[in-house]
């Protein structure tokens, strides 16, 4: 599965507004992995930048002034996101002001749907965590992702944030985060791995190993730490 972990930047709060895009952040993912490719544009709006909106994103109208503009950029942004899965927090708002810059420029296929699917994490986690607070940040600090990093919202930080918490948030994140030589494996280009040979004959060469079970009192600690995670939310690995 190819998926594309996508954050914006705007002018303001509304496309309906007249608010324009100022940056676009992308990273892809394939088969649940990060795989290094990003699409990342700052871009002109044409127009001032909303005081409340520059204090969340640091970005000023003059810092703008010499980057693209939307349309000089849309024929590489759709070629990145084609036929993808879009992973995007709040997607209303990015795809409302995605969709504004593709019929300001009276683009053929002004739908994202056109050009890609769309999965919202935040619809995504008010269904595993009812009632509580679903923000990217309030998530990065449920999932132990460090934001540290981040002194003001950027879309490429945040899209970063993102592909992290929704890794967490689905399950098997964990193998998804550890280096080949951790798991002790070399991938080669096809996928396969050069000890794949090595290792299933070192395992059928393995002696039995000895089982320690947990004793009651362990067992009881154990359901006891579970109890608390289900009462936080969601226990991926708990669901009858």
């Amino acid at each position: 599965m190819r998926q594309i972990v996508l954050d914006t930047e705007t002018t303001g709060l509304s496309a309906a507004q007249g608010h324009r895009i100022i940056e676009i952040g992308c990273l892809e993912l394939v088969d649940r992995r990060l795989t290094g490719r990003e699409f990342h544009r700052f871009l002109n709006p044409e127009r001032d930048i909303d005081e409340g909106a520059e204090r969340v994103h640091g970005i000023s109208r003059a810092d703008l002034e010499t980057e693209p503009r939307f349309a000089e950029i849309v024929d590489d942004f759709l070629m990145f996101i084609k036929d993808a899965q879009l992973i995007i927090h709040n997607a209303t708002f990015d795809v409302g002001f995605l969709e504004h810059e593709l019929k300001l420029m009276k683009h053929a296929a002004p739908k994202i749907e056109d050009h890609a699917t769309v999965l919202d994490t935040l619809t995504l986690a008010r269904e595993l965590h009812p009632g509580q607070r679903n923000s990217l940040d309030a998530l990065c600090k449920r999932y132990a992702v460090d934001a540290t990093k981040r002194d003001v919202h950027g879309a490429l930080i945040d899209s970063e944030l993102l592909a992290n918490v929704y890794l967490a948030m689905t399950g098997g994140q964990t193998a998804m985060l550890l280096d080949d030589d951790v798991l002790g494996h070399h991938a080669n280009s096809d996928g396969s791995s050069d000890s794949d040979d090595t290792d299933d004959a070192a395992y059928a060469q393995q002696e039995d190993l000895p089982v320690i079970r947990a004793t009651a009192e362990e067992a009881a600690a154990h359901e006891a730490m579970l109890e608390k995670i289900r009462k936080s939310g969601a226990c991926v690995w708990d669901i009858d």
